[in-house]
């Protein structure tokens, strides 16, 4: 059986310091800064979370911090880049953007008719650019220092890297509903629907030593449920392959469940609701430091614990 899906929900990756993280994403990259809580399986560490206008599902990136810790490496078992897509005429803005921020970058590329501008950020994530027809869609937030028509309209694929494609193509097309839309350069590109849906590029690296997940790192890419009885579908479906699958856990803003797909990158299934206005008024989205129900009894301890942050600065 093949549950359809709506495509990428939201990325994880780990960060080092936690106000270089909102000048990079909120202040150079201009995306909204929709939720600061905390992870709820350390409540000593932020977790944001960043998006457009709303926060809607497949304009998420988000970041556990860690402040200190090592950087890990890039490998395989991992995502190994996140796309972020803007307007096809937007890519003179962003290379000149870049440049006055003093973000390298490598020359640009052209990519299953799209063109890739790549870069990491100050802890050497990999993040790209993606520019090209049908990027046009998304609700750009007024209040970012990007105009709204060169602004970041979501996330409209990631790469995973793989020591073998195989094993990894079998999960994105038999259970995910992905369809194997094109090979190019080592790179197989995967569709979640039509030529507008998400992706998963898929590079093989039979050689490529496996990463290691820190600072600077991926830590999961989750897929979206459009509701709880898809996600007990799904949850069914992953448990009768035979592949451990956690039980649906409340995130708040979603309900999630975690598996491994058998190439090693961790998968997430997130629910479209409850939305990140369950908890604050969508005009002062990610202003305040939100705890779920059971760690409200420690805000005082975990306010302690953190680091503050502040809105961006513009120049970093």
């Amino acid at each position: 059986m093949s549950i359809k899906f709506a495509g990428l929900h939201h990325v994880t990756a780990i960060a080092g310091d936690p106000q270089e993280n909102v000048d990079f994403y909120a202040g150079i990259l201009g995306l909204r800064l929709v939720k600061k809580t905390v992870n709820f399986d350390d409540p000593g560490s932020y977790h944001l979370y960043y998006g457009d206008a709303t926060g809607n599902p497949g304009t998420i990136m988000t970041f556990f911090s860690w402040p200190g810790a090592a950087r890990g490496r890039t490998g395989t078992g991992q995502v190994s880049a996140t796309s972020f897509s803007v307007p096809e005429d937007s890519l003179g803005y962003w290379t000149e953007r870049l440049v006055e921020h003093g973000v390298r970058f490598a020359k640009p590329e052209r990519r299953f008719d799209e063109t890739v501008l790549a870069f990491e950020d100050h802890d050497g994530l990999a993040v790209e650019i993606v520019a090209g027809p049908g990027r046009e869609e998304g609700e750009a937030w007024a209040g970012s220092p990007v105009p709204v028509e060169h602004a970041i309209r979501g996330i409209p694929g990631v790469t995973l890297s793989e020591q073998s494609g195989e094993v990894t193509e079998n999960i994105l097309t038999r259970l995910l509903g992905f369809e194997k839309a094109g090979e190019e350069d080592g790179r197989t590109r995967y569709l979640s629907t039509g030529s507008g849906g998400s992706f998963a590029d898929v590079l093989a690296l039979p050689e490529g030593a496996p990463g290691q997940t820190a600072v600077g790192t991926t830590h999961h890419v989750a897929w979206r449920a459009p509701d709880d009885e898809t996600e007990e579908a799904w949850h069914e479906e992953i448990e009768a392959r035979g592949l451990h699958v956690t039980p649906v856990l409340d995130r708040s803003y979603f309900h999630s469940i975690y598996f491994r797909e058998p190439g090693g990158v961790l998968f997430e299934i997130a629910t479209d609701p409850p939305g990140f206005a369950v908890d604050e008024d969508p005009d002062h989205l990610g202003e305040s430091l939100k705890l779920p129900p059971w760690l409200e009894r420690r805000r005082a301890e975990i306010e302690r614990s953190l680091p503050p942050i502040h809105p961006p600065r513009e120049r970093v």
